[in-house]
């Protein structure tokens, strides 16, 4: 399967990246690196990791990394995989 990677991924990345690179241009490298054979080897398992709680499509899957929710969809029929966004989960308190 081919990976394409959204413009909505690499932009939240690269805001990622610029955040982690303040405290260390290495780690942000390593960051990158570690996470990018993570994605190229969904090819391999593509439905490996939950359905995603955001979405009601099977083909809507969330990968974690390092604290970080990326979402992904499997598109069988075209043998692609779009990675979509990456962010970090906030759970905050709602005192309505």
């Amino acid at each position: 399967m081919k990976i394409l990677r959204k413009k909505e991924y690499t932009t939240a990345l690269k805001v990622i990246l610029k955040y982690i690179s303040k405290d260390s241009r290495n780690r942000a490298l390593h960051f990158k690196s570690q996470l990018d054979k993570k994605i190229n080897n969904l090819d391999n398992f593509p439905f490996k990791f939950r359905q995603s709680r955001l979405h009601n499509d099977e083909n809507v899957r969330d990968m974690t990394f390092k604290g970080y929710s990326i979402i992904y969809f499997v598109e069988e029929e075209k043998e692609r995989i779009a990675v979509i966004d990456i962010f970090k989960w906030v759970k905050k308190d709602c005192d309505d």
